[in-house]
């Protein structure tokens, strides 16, 4: 499914108010500023994105179609990957010590892959979807299956050890997707929306809305499929974002927004 690109944060996405930076309760209103564009493969179906020693883990979607990358985020070079078998539709991805964590949509199933050989070593079993999958370097994984909840679980065993509902305003957010974790707070895409929220993880509450909006020109948006996956590099404090099908990977930061 190709879905159409938003590049609104309107009233019926996120309730915000078109007139402020600040939308209700202090919720601080962000925009993307774009540092460098790389090349991006556009026949990945980005799911999951993160950021280690420099290099770019990807896992990429659709059955039949499903990998895990090791990318050069200048070049957008696939320097190491593997597939991963029907009927599995892999999704989200966290790095877990010397080992990567890759959920599956509805195969409940985690896969677990040696960081540097990218052989599977194991797997997990949950219920539910899974959709997003982010750790916060230390004892905890939280992982999106498409509704406002993220649930809390344990890197070891991956069993459920708790669960936030992601709210704005009071209202849910629903449709969160891949997650990231930055500086003790989670970011989480929305999907079919060009927009990303930042969550604090002990409340659940939304602190921060951020708009995307004129990253792909007319012609690179041919073909392409919805904003995906946000990777941090804490040294540089800036983001790396990209969509599914998407030929670019943008190297960004996160600005305040214009009234």
């Amino acid at each position: 499914m190709v879905a159409p690109l938003r590049a609104d944060v309107t009233s019926d996405t996120l309730k915000l108010s078109p007139k402020s930076t600040m939308a209700p309760d202090g919720i601080e209103r962000l925009k993307v500023t774009v540092i460098n564009r790389h090349p991006h493969d556009s026949t990945a179906f980005t799911q999951g994105l993160l950021l280690h020693d420099g290099k770019l883990y990807e896992s990429t979607g659709l059955r039949g179609r499903s990998s895990l990358r090791r990318v050069d985020p200048v070049s957008g070079t696939v320097e190491q990957e593997v597939p991963v078998e029907e009927p599995y539709f892999a999704e989200g991805l966290a790095l877990v010590g010397d080992h990567l964590i890759q959920i599956t949509w509805q195969e409940q199933k985690a896969l677990v892959y040696d960081l540097k050989t990218f052989q599977r070593i194991g797997e997990f079993p949950y219920q539910g979807e899974g959709w997003g999958l982010c750790h916060d370097g230390a004892g905890k994984l939280f992982m999106s299956n498409g509704t406002s909840e993220i649930t809390i679980r344990d890197p070891k065993t991956f069993s459920r050890i708790g669960a936030i509902n992601v709210t704005l305003g009071g209202r849910e957010v629903r449709n969160l997707n891949e997650l990231e974790w930055a500086d003790g707070y989670i970011y989480a895409n929305i999907w079919q929306r060009m927009a990303i929220v930042k969550i604090d993880p002990a409340t659940g509450k939304v602190v921060a809305t951020i708009r995307v909006a004129d990253l792909l020109t007319p012609e690179e948006q041919r073909g392409v499929d919805v904003l995906n996956g946000i990777a941090y590099d804490p040294a540089t404090k800036h983001f790396l974002i990209t969509g599914k099908f998407w030929p670019v990977l943008f190297e960004v930061t996160f600005t305040k927004d214009s009234p």
